[in-house]
């Protein structure tokens, strides 16, 4: 391939990855918003405001465990059959069922019919997003050069503060443009409907986006996640591990914060998502920026900083949102964003190198699947119930503290590859180990 036929490719990749990434995580992130915000009202009325909370938050972590089922499932896929159509294929779930949650009717109408279409759904998303992770990684990590490819890999995991803004613009609009009456009765339902954008996303990206690296032979060798399950064990156990610590700090202040600063400390609605949105725009510069300085030191460096940083962080991140104030609360989100940006920007380009090519997309899409449901799913469960629990918000500074911890530990182990390095350049090729299993 031409120098300039492999830039536009290159080019291509990095807008489908980045298109698609937002798009998918919009659909997550407007469920976890609706979720802190509307769910337990109409799904779960008959409940208690404490258990209605709880029930809500157990749907939205539904969608994580049985992510890493999708895991294996687009994996096998895009192993065997290739990375484009795995994804495609991943996308277009992902905002089919989307659209479906904003139809669902509330309880009132249907009764018990409603909570369990909203998990149904919920799982169908779950699935889908468990693949697409993997396939956005490696349309750009294997297309990168390998002095970038912590950059370029970083661009997969911008849709997330990117679909962080947008999931949050549009509920800010919604249910400050409408009454409180209209917004429980239909307003919620418009971010919903409008993921079926991630459709045109997939269809961009089947017509025009080439396949860009060799899928194993049709029929030949293992199944990908057994060779997986028997050559890899190690590295599925540090890619799940690293992953433990983006997942729970995201979601404690995107989702978890949200609900304790509107339903426990009574502060406007408005205020919370306004502090949201601007710590999310923070991250969308922060995370290529330390991602490409992950090329130049390592991705262990800056992802072990991130985690310690982190850490120390959490308990001054609960004071400042319990002080009501907006630009303190704004302070802590955004300061606690760019240390999860630290551990989140180089995470691409780490993973993908831990496994070799025949394998790679059901290893980093399983790593960090069961990493999302370990330090993700729970997240706001454990957070809602230590709280109510011990009656101190410093307890779940304390949660964070200890996800930190064991992240640390699992990247300590990872091995490391500076972009200047023999093993970076061949990395994404042939990863040493690849046929023994050793490393």
């Amino acid at each position: 391939m031409s120098r300039t036929a492999a830039a536009s490719t290159l080019r291509r990749s990095v807008l489908v990855s980045l298109a698609g990434s937002a798009i998918e995580w919009y659909d997550f992130f407007v469920y976890a918003s609706a979720t802190a915000l509307v769910f337990g009202k109409i799904f779960f009325p008959a409940s208690d405001p404490l258990a209605g909370t709880l029930l809500a938050f157990s749907t939205f972590a539904v969608g994580f465990v049985v992510r890493p089922v999708g895991a294996a499932l687009f994996g096998h896929f895009g192993d065997r059959v290739g990375r484009k159509p795995a994804l495609v294929t991943a996308m277009l779930t992902m905002g089919l069922a989307t659209t479906a949650v904003g139809l669902v009717p509330p309880y009132a109408s249907i009764g018990a019919a409603a909570p369990v279409l909203l998990v149904v759904l919920r799982l169908v998303q779950g699935l889908a997003l468990g693949g697409q992770w993997g396939g956005a990684v490696l349309l750009v990590t294997e297309n990168a050069p390998p002095a970038r490819r912590g950059f370029y890999g970083s661009f997969a995991q911008l849709g997330v503060p990117i679909a962080l803004i947008l999931a949050n613009v549009v509920f800010l609009v919604a249910s400050t443009a409408l009454p409180e009456d209209a917004f429980l009765t239909w307003g919620w339902r418009i971010p919903f409907l409008l993921s079926v954008l991630l459709v045109v996303v997939a269809l961009y990206a089947q017509s025009r986006v080439a396949e860009h690296a060799p899928a194993a032979p049709r029929g030949g060798g293992r199944a990908p996640l057994v060779e997986i399950l028997r050559r890899y064990p190690r590295q599925i156990v540090l890619a799940a591990g690293a992953t433990m610590v983006g997942g729970t700090s995201y979601y404690l202040l995107a989702v978890y914060l949200v609900s304790y600063a509107t339903d426990h400390l009574h502060q406007p609605r408005g205020t919370v998502l306004i502090g949201v949105l601007v710590s999310a725009a923070v991250c969308a510069v922060a995370m290529p920026a330390f991602a490409a300085w992950s090329d130049v030191v390592g991705r262990r460096r800056i992802f072990l900083a991130g985690a310690v940083l982190f850490a120390l962080w959490a308990f001054p991140l609960i004071r400042l949102v319990e002080t009501g104030s907006p630009v303190l609360v704004g302070l802590g989100l955004v300061v606690g964003q760019v240390f999860f940006a630290m551990t989140y920007g180089p995470a691409p380009a780490l993973f993908a190198e831990l496994f070799g090519e025949r394998v790679r997309y059901t290893g980093i899409s399983l790593g960090y699947q069961i990493g999302s449901v370990l330090g993700g799913a729970f997240a706001p469960i454990i957070a809602t119930a230590l709280l109510a629990g011990t009656n101190w918000s410093g307890s779940i500074a304390l949660y964070a503290i200890a996800v930190c911890g064991i992240s640390f530990v699992a990247v300590w182990f990872a091995p490391d590859r500076p972009a200047g390095s023999r093993a970076a350049r061949r990395a994404l090729v042939r990863v040493p180990g690849a046929e023994d299993g050793s490393r």
